[in-house]
């Protein structure tokens, strides 16, 4: 994964990293003890160690953290940026935006995708399953909308897609043009491949050891991004097609009010 690193963006990651850094902790000492729960070493043939970066030291004993972070590859940084709650939009492109525009209006599914975007590196399963169910409650709130017309219950990802589709008359829909009703049941193939990935690829309902289960990162980070895409894109129907409409006409009554 280092290798998608430019020299740039690391240069950008590791000021972004420091500051927050120094913002969270404050002291040399509490900076310190944060990073060396990053630091790994290991003995190799010889006696000699491995490090997977070297602390360094100023001329007054404290770290130096400028200079730790350069020693440190890219995948490490990523990381940390992960955790300390860093938009990383050259890498994951969607969710930083998406993260910023369901923080106030779907708050419930803000604090399961923030859990989901934490998670991606050291437990990539379990991501899927929190992006799911972060997705969920945002097509959830919006069915609640009356407008819409749909009956509430206990529904899968799929079967809430399927409902907000419907509503939305983006599928199936024969009026519409085959193009727009391809993206329409492509969302909704997207979303049950997504559903699918967390119930039979995660450890979220139990596997025996012979069944696949997804670790390597790079795949939830697709997913999470796609989740991050489609969460957008529904979200913005919805505001542009009934949000702003029933502002304007909040607005035009204001307008004929005598004083």
């Amino acid at each position: 994964m280092s290798n998608l690193f430019s020299p740039k963006y690391l240069m950008k990651l590791i000021g972004n990293i420091e500051t927050s850094l120094w913002k969270e902790y404050s002291s040399y000492k509490n900076v310190h003890f944060y990073i060396d729960k990053w630091h790994k070493t290991e003995g190799i043939y010889g006696g000699e160690l491995w490090d997977n970066f070297i602390i360094a030291k100023t001329t007054e004993d404290k770290i130096d953290l400028s200079k730790t972070l350069h020693n440190m590859d890219g995948e490490t940084l990523l990381k940390i940026a992960i955790d300390l709650g860093l938009e990383t939009p050259d890498f994951i492109p969607a969710i930083p935006t998406f993260r910023n525009e369901i923080k106030s209006n779907y708050q419930n599914a803000s604090i399961t995708f923030e859990k989901a975007f934490k998670q991606i590196e050291e437990h990539p399963d379990v991501a899927i399953g929190l992006a799911n169910s972060a997705l969920e409650s945002i097509l959830k709130e919006i069915l609640k909308d009356s407008r819409l017309n749909v009956k509430q219950s206990k529904k899968t990802l799929y079967e809430l897609t399927s409902d907000l589709l419907k509503a939305f008359h983006l599928f199936p829909n024969s009026n519409m043009p085959k193009e727009i009703k391809t993206i329409g049941s492509s969302l909704l193939a997207i979303n049950q491949s997504i559903e699918k990935l967390r119930s039979e690829k995660t450890d979220l309902h139990g596997k025996t050891e012979d069944e696949y289960i997804i670790k390597d990162p790079i795949y939830t980070y697709f997913i999470v991004n796609s989740v991050s895409t489609i969460g957008l894109f529904l979200q913005s129907f919805y505001r542009n097609k009934y949000l702003q409409d029933a502002e304007a006409v909040q607005n035009n009554a204001s307008d004929e009010l005598p004083f």
